[in-house]
């Protein structure tokens, strides 16, 4: 499927039921969502997911790794699969997709929106964000880390991404699932979109957020922790519902996937 005329791998369920669409989080791919899928297939939703530009088994263009584009590419996804009545799910990154997205083509083809352990309202603390989880010397860190040694970086970031408090959630099976989908990752494409998670205001975005939202996230979120994230992006959207997991790390769409579907399908049958 092409968007923004980049050719992305779009996996569609098809059917008759209200659609879902599915944002994986960074450097993973819609493959992270296998939890998910068949949950909401059975459900009676149509359910469709992606990979991002740069990632999975779409395309690797030199550019378009921040949230403009990438919303724009997202709104191509929707376009061309000429869906309505939609619910957004992102994850991680992919909240940040749904809220620019908001911002930039407006709420027409949407009916709801879920923000799982995502990354709005702002994840760098600066001197007017405060609360920003993630400081600027973190961000460097990263960024260094991953130009340096890919490997031992997704080792030591999957690490953190399935561990609350210090103890691994997952399998170290699903773990090593999850490292292969992260080296699928173009480094361009890697490196772009960790500029844009960590760095990219949507403030301004959430302000933007009629639907009904559900915020879905771990309280032990050492990656995008709750309280400098989900929790904001609760209070800033009014009306907005928001479910916390116990004992749940980032990634707890696999470590927690009972608890995780069932908020969703709960959300989505509203």
């Amino acid at each position: 499927m092409t968007a923004s005329r980049v050719r992305l791998h779009v996996e569609d369920t098809g059917g008759t039921g209200r659609p879902v669409v599915l944002i994986h989080g960074w450097p993973l791919s819609a493959e992270s969502w296998k939890a998910q899928v068949p949950v909401l297939k059975d459900a009676g939703y149509r359910v469709v997911a992606y990979d991002r530009r740069g990632f999975g088994r779409s395309d690797t263009p030199a550019d378009g790794y921040e949230y403009d584009t990438l919303a724009d590419d997202l709104a191509g996804v929707i376009n061309d699969l000429d869906l309505r009545d939609v619910t957004l799910v992102g994850f991680s990154m992919g909240g940040g997709e749904v809220a620019r997205y908001i911002a930039r083509h407006g709420e027409q083809r949407l009916h709801s929106v879920v923000f799982a352990s995502a990354v709005p309202p702002y994840m760098l603390k600066t001197d007017d964000n405060p609360d920003g989880p993630l400081t600027q010397a973190k961000a460097d860190e990263m960024k260094q880390g991953l130009e340096r040694d890919r490997d031992t970086f997704f080792d030591g970031f999957t690490k953190d991404f399935f561990s609350a408090n210090g103890e691994l959630k997952v399998s170290e099976k699903e773990r090593q699932e999850a490292i292969a989908l992260c080296k699928q990752s173009d480094q361009t494409a890697a490196l772009g979109c960790m500029k844009a998670f960590g760095t990219t205001d949507f403030r301004e975005d959430l302000e933007k957020v009629t639907v009904p939202t559900l915020v879905l996230h771990g309280d032990s979120d050492g990656t995008v922790p709750y309280e400098g994230s989900g929790k904001r992006t609760h209070a800033a959207i009014a009306g907005s519902e928001a479910v916390v997991l116990k004992d749940a790390p980032h990634g707890c769409n696999a470590s927690h996937a009972e608890q995780f579907n069932a908020a969703l399908v709960a959300f989505l049958a509203k």
